[in-house]
């Protein structure tokens, strides 16, 4: 009892610890929602170069979780920890590169190979913060409850953090009135004549408002990184021994890396969330066209996008409850499942705004579960591989890095084939109507698609072989290993001590 009132993490320090995961959220969602209808209707870029745009970024995003992963896991112990150097020094380069990214060059050629960099470039930096502050969570208590109840608050403040991400980018933009072009301007057969009709009509003054309204939303969203940075790195501190059983040998990377991807429980687990992160990155990807071309909400979207992560954020204590009380198996099947009746309503049912407002409550209560239940069940994998592989340690990073991997892959290749799909469909830059095939493929990309996959993730789950009854197992049985392991050092001071 003793040990365990020892290892039991303050209030302020969970706090501290949660709000070092907002700077992630923020900027991921903000991207998430507007990057796709900033490059398609603000920096004008077209569609197929808008998607490579996307897939290229978040391909490049997923192979740098394990590059970070691996030099995470040859770095040495400093005085700030192993993880935290890491979080100090990508802080000030990622927020530069950030804001680059909304920033419309004046160059004929290049644009968009300005775009990629500094989307690469961002998407490098926020890896270097995000896979050490994902990891962090092994390495701030060795007791399981005090790492799940951080874990609650991190995931109550990083959907916070989507909603600010939403807020301040959707509502500093929507006050802008993007200018559209009506559709008879497309009609016009010469390329030439179209563009020339389109430069006297266009109104330059409104797109510049906009071009410089989402620059305003950028440079508070880099304020807001850096106050979120410096209270983790203030009010955490990094604990050496309390991911350690036995030693702290160095292990190599790759002969960890083959026994983490040969752990049933871990493959079982990305598999399942995995489809869940894609069925909710497609929501994601296409909810702003959605809203403005399918729905015909232009100027509600971001009032509609910021429902949803209000609802996901006020009811993430609901679902900490629900997973301690019920288990977080189940949690997974009612949580996730719950959006599946709404999201084939939205497209099912008449456009209304009633409606639509509805349904993103109810997606947002979705979201909510699956923001929390990933990186709660984390650990409890890392636990069992822990009690099979006892003298291999040092593996948290390669869990946590290539958990994201997996999961930002995929979403890369979905929202490059998604946009790709709308540039087959006929997407039309800035019109303020679009075809007929681009609205069909718009409700395919937010519904039909994302109920699949959630359907086939909740099979996968089935799999998933740590359920409430095998956790408190693993759990006793690591008290045990680390009362053996502390017993046997003090046996062999005892004895050092008696012999001098």
């Amino acid at each position: 009892r003793l040990q365990e009132s020892r290892e039991r993490l303050s209030v302020c320090s969970k706090l501290c610890y949660a709000v070092g995961g907002a700077p992630y959220q923020i900027t991921g969602c903000a991207l998430g929602f507007f990057l796709q209808i900033y490059l398609l209707d603000v920096a004008q870029v077209d569609a197929f170069y808008a998607s490579i745009i996307l897939f290229a970024g978040r391909v490049w995003d997923a192979i740098t979780d394990p590059m970070v992963g691996f030099f995470i896991s040859k770095t040495s112990w400093t005085r700030f920890g192993r993880l935290m150097p890491w979080i100090i020094f990508s802080t000030p380069f990622a927020i530069i590169s950030y804001f680059l990214i909304w920033f419309v060059p004046d160059i004929s050629t290049g644009q968009v190979m300005w775009y990629l960099v500094f989307y690469c470039a961002f998407q490098t930096l926020v890896t270097c913060f995000h896979v050490p502050y994902s990891a962090l969570t092994m390495f701030i208590s060795r007791e399981q409850s005090e790492r799940d109840s951080a874990t609650a608050y991190r995931m109550t403040v990083e959907v916070l953090g989507t909603v600010l991400g939403t807020a301040i980018q959707g509502q500093i933009v929507g006050k802008v009135d993007t200018p559209c072009i009506e559709s008879s301007f497309f009609g016009l057969t010469n390329s030439s004549v179209a563009m020339e009709e389109l430069n006297m009509t266009h109104d330059t003054k409104s797109l510049t408002d906009t071009r410089n309204a989402y620059m305003i939303a950028a440079g508070v969203i880099g304020g807001l990184y850096i106050l979120c940075a410096l209270i983790l790195l203030l009010g955490v501190r990094e604990k050496r021994e309390s991911s350690e059983l036995q030693s702290d040998e160095p292990v190599s990377f790759f002969q960890g890396l083959k026994l983490v991807m040969n752990h049933g429980p871990y493959i079982k687990l990305i598999a399942g969330f995995l489809f869940t992160s894609l069925a909710f990155m497609l929501l994601e990807g296409n909810f702003a066209l959605f809203c403005t071309y399918t729905l015909g909400f232009r100027n509600e979207f971001q009032n509609i996008l910021l429902a949803i992560m209000l609802s996901a954020t006020l009811t993430i204590p609901f679902w900490q409850w629900f997973l301690t009380r019920f288990g977080k198996k189940t949690a997974v099947y009612v949580g996730i499942s719950s959006a599946i009746p709404f999201l084939i309503a939205v497209v099912v049912l008449d456009s209304s705004l009633f409606i639509t407002y509805v349904v993103a409550v109810a997606a947002g209560i979705s979201v909510a579960a699956a923001f929390l239940l990933p990186w709660s069940m984390l650990p409890d994998v890392i636990d069992d591989f822990k009690l099979q592989h006892a003298g291999s340690q040092g593996h948290e990073a390669i869990f946590f890095s290539f958990y994201v991997f997996f999961t930002k892959f995929t979403a890369g290749v979905s929202l490059g084939i998604s946009t790709l799909s709308l540039d087959f469909a006929g997407y039309q830059t800035r019109a303020c109507f679009q075809p007929s095939q681009v609205n069909f493929t718009l409700k395919m990309l937010v519904s039909a698609v994302p109920v699949g996959l959630i359907l086939l993730s909740l099979l996968l789950f089935k799999l998933y072989p740590i359920d409430e009854e095998k956790r408190r197992k693993n759990k006793k049985a690591l008290q045990d290993l680390r009362e053996e392991s502390n017993s046997s050092s003090e046996s062999d001071n005892t004895e050092l001590a008696s012999i001098v």
